[in-house]
Order: structure tokens, then C-alpha cells, then sequence
């Protein structure tokens, strides 16, 4: 693989005017978000997300991940006919040597080509970064041209739906963890879904352009999805009647045993894979206690070309907990499914690695978040200082900068206030609106009784202790709030 230059001016000057092209008439603009579909973090945002993403990533490690990262942009022939139809919605620039280069659509890609150059066979990993794609934003759902993916895969041969049973597993757990309300897993195979347009008589080079258009169904009423199919995408009416009669159905284990029996679905050997596989994946699921959240749901298609077998997509019931929250549409919260070739794609001598894998939609659950604590007025805390050094007297910069240094050498998070001689009340009016806990005061009579003061600034009480005694007294009342 050439290496990849740095990226010349006008290659970055080319980015920004695809980032800044004006967005449709549908994204409503909210405080640090740009028209063209980015945003701004306040310091209160990044604690929200910080807590979003330290608890997805916990929950990766618990399962036995292993964290990697891959450049921001690959060449731009890596990712081409990757992602079939949204190919188009992907970021072009060119670097100094004149290389095509794109911004990655998704951190799935970029993996599968990490496992193709590096020739491994087996790898379970997560990875949070971002991605960037050309879409029209609508920010009131979460949907940017720049977001954060938070992913996590099993890469290697293993016995069938186990990884698969696991995937969902952790997506439920992720989902409990963030108390967002009720939610659905619904599932499918992309086997059935062939299978099913087979049936239906859907010529096999639509296919992919048809499950395009169903993918679409969570946000379009079926009689606007089936226009599409056959005024734009040319398929015959009562073939699209036929998909129409399948892609209604959903239920647990009983619609896959359904199925097997369908009259049209069983005749197909593809299908029938599918939904031997999916019937293996329920009992799994039973067993991690976790089926009455799945739904075999039939208009499941997801979009991307790159799936091969079991796909599935989580999204929130809206149960208000309170009468004053208002409902948020923001459309699935987690994704994923099993790309067994997209490896092979990068392998020279096309050796295939089996993968299974789920991403976390952190900017839609971060939306739901911000809301109900804007809704409930909850405050956030953007710092961690624990203990602010403080004096009540002037000329007293050396005693407070020697106090600091000892604290924070012993690891203890601690500010001062960059002035000389700062009032008194000036400094407890600061902790008061920064949410620090603690005070250390030194002062005239302090320094010659060789004592310091701890103030709690909650309680207001203040104690005097031995100066050598300061770093101890602190951690012993940080371990104990």
C-alpha cells in the first residue's frame, strides 16, 4: 500500500468547502452546531459524553476487547464499492502526491483492511473516532457530517451465532447501563432478505439497490418506499406488493419457525440458511436472558453492502418518565451484522477472515441525554478539583505555590487562583461555583503556628492540623465523601 502523504492546503481547502456547503431546509440549527453539520463541545457537553463513552468502552473490555485506531483518511480506492450506494456520501480529497484519498465512512472498513495487511486471523477489538459522511444533516435527530462511532467486532471462525449471540448481548447491556428507557432489538439476515426478493421476483442486479430502498422504512411510510421502488428503481408493481406482504411481519422465535414454513420463503436454500442460523441465535439469546428484548423483524435490510448474514438495529420505545419530557425521534441507537467477505475485498489472494460486529450511535444517545438533563434541570460538574489552596492575606504567592506543589505531586487535584493577592471571598465564591469540596488555608497566623486550615465548603466548618499532616488529612477526607 503507497504510503500516504501529508495532506497539501489545498487538499484541507477542498474538505472544508464539501464540510461548509450550505445543508437542506431540514437541519434545525441548535446551540454549537454549525450549519453544515459539525459542532461544538461545551466543557459540560464533554463530561455528559465522557461518561456516554467511558461506560461503552467498559463494557467492550469486559467482554475481552483489545482497543486500535485507524488513520481519519484511507486511499480512496480502499473504500470505493465497499458501501454500495452510500459511496457517494463519502469525503474526497487528494494529498500532495496526488493520491486519491477519502475521510473514513466508518471505522468497519478501515478494520477489515487492518486485518488484510496484517494477515490476522483472529482479533476482538473496539474502537471509538470519528467518522465523516456527506449527508444531509438533521441535527434535532442526531445525525451530523462529522460524529463520533464507538464499534466493537469479533474477527475469526468460530462455531456459528456465538459471537452473534454475544454482539447483542453487549448492545442490551450498553443500552441497561445508559437508562435511555425501553428499547428493541430487531433482527434479520441479509440471506433471508435476498432470499425473500428472490421469491418475490426481484431480478438479482436490483437486490442491492432494492434493500437500499428498504432500509429505508424507518423513516418513510411504506407506500413512499414502494414509490421509489418502482417509479425510480423500476420494479414491477406486484413485486413490490409481494415484498410489501412480507416486510409487515415481525415477532420472537414463532415468526422464524413461521417462516421455515412459508409456502414461497422455504423454497429458497439462501433463506433457509438465514433462518436456520437465526433460530440458532434465539436459543443463545435465550440463554444470555436477553430474547424478549430481539425481534425477528422482516423490513430490516441495513443499507451497507457488506453485510452477509445476521443484521440488527436497536431502537429506543419512547416511555416518558416524566409528563414534561417531550419525545425525541432519533432513529436506531445501535447497529451492526456479520461481514464475512469484506476482509477477503483487501486480501490479495482473496482469503476471507468470518467477522461479526455492533456500533454504539453515541451522537443520537448523547442528544436523548442532553435533553432530559436540560428537561430536569440537571447541573454537570466540568471540572474534578478536589481542593483549591486559598489565602486570606497579600504577599502570600510563594506559601500557596509551595502548598500546590505538594498536593499535586501527591496526585491530588488541586487549583489557585492566578493573582497575587486574591480576597478571600473571591477564592470561596469560586469553589462555591466550581463545585469544589475542600479549601486549604494559609494565612499570617497559620504560617507561624506551622499549622494549615481545611475548610469544607459545604459545611462551612474549618479545622486547623499540622502542616506536615496536610496531604494525609486531605486524602483521608477525599476517600471518606
Amino acid at each position: 500500500m503507497p504510503q500516504l502523504g501529508l495532506l497539501a492546503g489545498r487538499a484541507w481547502a477542498a474538505l472544508l468547502s464539501q464540510l461548509l456547503r450550505p445543508p437542506c431546509a431540514s437541519c434545525t440549527r441548535a446551540v454549537g452546531c454549525h450549519s453544515q453539520g459539525t459542532r461544538d463541545l461545551s466543557p459540560q457537553q464533554m463530561v455528559v459524553r465522557e461518561k456516554i463513552l467511558d461506560l461503552v468502552v467498559s463494557c467492550f473490555k469486559r467482554h475481552g476487547a483489545k482497543g486500535m485506531d485507524t488513520p481519519a483518511f484511507e486511499l480512496k480506492e480502499m473504500l470505493t464499492e465497499k458501501y454500495g450506494e452510500v459511496s457517494g456520501l463519502m469525503y474526497d480529497l487528494k494529498d500532495q502526491g496526488g493520491e486519491l484519498l477519502s475521510l473514513r465512512y466508518d471505522l468497519t472498513v478501515p478494520f477489515a483492511r487492518y486485518l488484510a495487511m496484517n494477515k490476522v486471523k483472529k482479533m476482538k477489538r473496539y474502537h471509538v473516532g470519528k467518522v465523516w459522511r456527506r449527508e444531509s444533516p438533521t441535527i434535532v435527530q442526531g445525525r451530523y457530517r462529522e460524529f463520533c462511532q464507538c464499534d466493537f467486532d469479533i474477527a475469526g471462525q468460530f462455531d456459528p451465532m456465538i459471537p452473534d449471540a454475544e454482539c447483542l448481548k453487549i448492545m442490551c447491556e450498553i443500552l441497561n447501563g445508559l437508562q435511555l428507557g425501553d428499547f428493541l432489538i430487531k433482527v434479520n439476515d441479509r440471506r433471508i432478505v435476498d432470499g425473500m426478493f428472490a421469491v418475490c421476483g426481484v431480478p438479482e442486479s436490483k437486490f442491492r439497490t432494492i434493500c437500499s430502498s428498504i432500509d429505508k422504512l424507518d423513516k418513510m411510510a411504506w407506500k413512499d418506499v414502494r414509490h421509489e421502488m418502482v417509479s425510480k428503481k423500476g420494479l414491477a408493481p406486484d413485486v413490490a406488493d409481494r415484498i410489501g406482504d412480507y416486510v409487515q411481519c415481525h415477532g420472537g422465535v414463532s415468526l422464524v419457525e413461521q417462516m421455515f414454513q412459508d409456502p414461497r420463503l422455504s423454497q429458497n436454500k439462501q433463506a433457509l440458511e438465514g433462518l436456520g442460523d437465526l433460530k440458532l441465535l434465539f436459543e443463545y439469546l435465550t440463554l444470555f436472558g436477553i430474547a424478549e428484548k430481539i425481534s425477528f423483524d422482516l423490513s430490516l435490510a441495513r443499507g451497507l453492502d457488506y453485510y452477509t448474514g445476521v443484521i440488527y438495529e436497536a431502537v429506543l420505545l419512547h416511555t416518558p418518565t416524566q409528563a414534561e419530557e417531550e419525545p425525541l425521534s432519533v432513529g436506531s441507537v445501535a447497529a451492526g451484522g456479520r461481514y464475512d467477505g469484506l476482509v477477503g475485498m483487501f486480501d490479495p489472494k482473496g482469503h476471507k477472515v468470518p467477522c461479526v460486529g455492533l456500533s454504539i450511535g453515541v451522537e443520537r444517545i448523547f442528544n436523548i441525554v442532553e435533553q432530559r438533563m436540560k428537561t430536569f434541570g440537571e447541573k454537570v460538574r466540568t471540572t474534578e478539583t478536589q481542593v483549591l489552596v486559598a489565602t486570606p492575606h497579600k504577599n502570600f504567592l510563594q506559601e500557596r505555590l509551595k502548598l500546590i506543589a505538594e498536593l499535586w505531586d501527591a496526585g491530588i487535584k488541586a487549583e489557585m487562583l492566578y493573582k497575587n493577592n486574591p480576597k478571600l471571598l473571591t477564592q470561596l465564591h469560586y469553589c462555591e461555583s466550581t463545585g469544589i469540596p475542600l479549601v486549604v488555608i494559609v494565612g499570617e497566623q497559620e504560617l507561624k503556628e506551622g499549622v494549615v486550615k481545611i475548610r469544607s465548603v459545604a459545611s462551612r466548618e474549618e479545622v486547623a492540623i499540622k502542616r506536615e499532616n496536610l496531604v494525609a488529612e486531605i486524602q483521608k477526607r477525599l476517600s471518606e465523601s
